[in-house]
């Protein structure tokens, strides 16, 4: 019997002319004069707390939302008013984390399966779950309603990230090699593949001299995008010591902004210009100091700065267009605000929304080449962080010609997306380095 996920979506497939015929003849009646954007925010599986961690161009948006109890967290699809429950491989947590660029129906994300990691490992999926399990974590492909786990190189763990129009995915799995490199828990080494519509993989080598690598996205020109360093606990870091563009299978070094850590493209747009981010000098044991980057092939890799009286910053998407999206955020990462960066100037998100929106936006996960955003955002009035959609009012939501009211008053970071960024950097509740 097909679930009612495989039903609804299908469905929706079938009828994608007139849904989209039928969204943006809503918009143009929510459409604000007074601003850039219309926010909507998205319903969660029970829990308090969302985030629409990436948006196709047939602006479904995906992330993952809490459960009830806000202890585990499922991957999560928004589309057309609906939420989808993607499941799980058998474990408590799944999410999709990286970008969707895929029109056709196809998910990647990871997910915990209902088995305990013989060694210990935490891995990666650890750091963007609600709790550390210690449960096995693999990648996911989901198409036609059906999750199913995706091979790793060996050894006990996966990760998928991005997947492209062609149905290829792309992350890292574990081998069967006990790296030295590791730091404790991680014992296995890790590499970047490729996972191809049928489910057979092939690894990408990381740069010279370095044991581990990673892949976390892939343009339909199958340029593909990631780290490589060493294995440290498998989650950035020194894992993430040179940014790479596999170009036809070949590693090349993308640079950095002079830091040796954190230095991470976040996602590739069909013309090959990548986004991300990059420590600056300073960083030698690892606390992360990165800004957000665009790189290009003509002028190599640009420091996007942050928004003003900020610290730090990340670019997690860019659109064909060039516009690009990601987050702002002060010292210790005590507030962070969504931006979008246009021709050179970077906004925040919230002075581009009406002004009687009840939600401040905190991270802008993804952007689709009509403008439409995805991310996560705070509500007080209601004490939840729910994921939201950005709809442009007109045009691609393109800034030089919006609507834009006066800096918003800034608010503190929610202490649970405080916390879950602290464990994800590998800091303590302090902003000092924990491992």
């Amino acid at each position: 019997m097909k679930s009612c996920v495989q039903i609804c979506v299908t469905a929706l497939l079938s009828f994608a002319v007139l849904t989209a015929t039928m969204r943006l003849a809503a918009q143009d009646r929510q459409g604000d004069s007074q601003a850039a954007y219309t926010v909507v925010s998205l319903s969660s599986l029970g829990g308090t707390s969302g985030t629409g961690n990436t948006i196709n161009d047939r602006n479904w948006a995906m992330g993952s939302a809490d459960l009830p109890g806000n202890q585990t967290a499922h991957a999560t699809m928004w589309l057309q008013g609906l939420t989808f429950d993607l499941g799980t491989l058998g474990g408590p947590n799944s999410g999709v984390e990286w970008p969707v660029k895929n029109s056709k129906g196809v998910v990647s994300g990871i997910a915990e399966t209902d088995t305990t990691n013989p060694l210990g490992e935490a891995w990666s999926c650890s750091a963007f779950f609600p709790t550390v399990t210690g449960d096995i974590c693999l990648g996911f492909r989901w198409q036609n309603g059906v999750m199913s786990a995706l091979p790793t190189l060996g050894g006990y763990d996966g990760y998928a990230a991005g997947v492209n129009g062609l149905g290829q995915i792309v992350g890292w799995a574990e081998n069967t090699t006990q790296d030295p490199t590791c730091v404790a828990p991680q014992v296995e080494q890790f590499e970047a593949v490729v996972w191809e519509p049928d489910n057979t993989m092939h690894q990408l080598p990381p740069y010279t001299g370095d044991p581990d690598s990673a892949a976390t996205a892939i343009n339909d020109q199958q340029q593909v995008v990631g780290i490589s360093g060493t294995c440290d606990v498998a989650v950035g870091a020194f894992s993430a010591a040179h940014a790479l563009l596999w170009q036809n299978g070949k590693p090349i070094n993308l640079g950095s902004l002079g830091g040796v850590a954190w230095n991470t493209p976040a996602a590739i747009n069909m013309n090959g210009e990548v986004v991300g981010f990059s420590d600056l000098p300073g960083d030698e044991n690892g606390t992360p100091n990165f800004h957000a980057f665009l790189w290009t092939a003509q002028s190599g890799m640009q420091d996007l700065g942050t928004l003003s009286g900020d610290t730090y910053s990340e670019a997690l998407d860019i659109n064909t267009q060039g516009q690009i999206v990601g987050l702002s955020c002060t010292a210790n990462f005590a507030s962070c605000r969504a931006f979008i960066w246009e021709n050179g100037v970077m906004t925040d998100l919230n002075t581009l929304i009406p002004p009687d929106s009840p939600l401040y936006l905190i991270d802008a996960g993804g952007i689709t080449d009509s403008g439409e955003i995805t991310g996560q955002a705070s509500d007080s009035s209601a004490g939840t962080t729910p994921a939201f959609r950005a709809i442009p009012t007109s045009g691609n939501g393109a800034v030089a010609t919006s609507p834009q009211r006066a800096e918003v008053p800034r608010i503190a970071m929610p202490d649970n997306l405080r916390q879950a960024l602290l464990r994800r950097l590998g800091l303590d509740r302090s902003g000092a380095r924990s491992r």
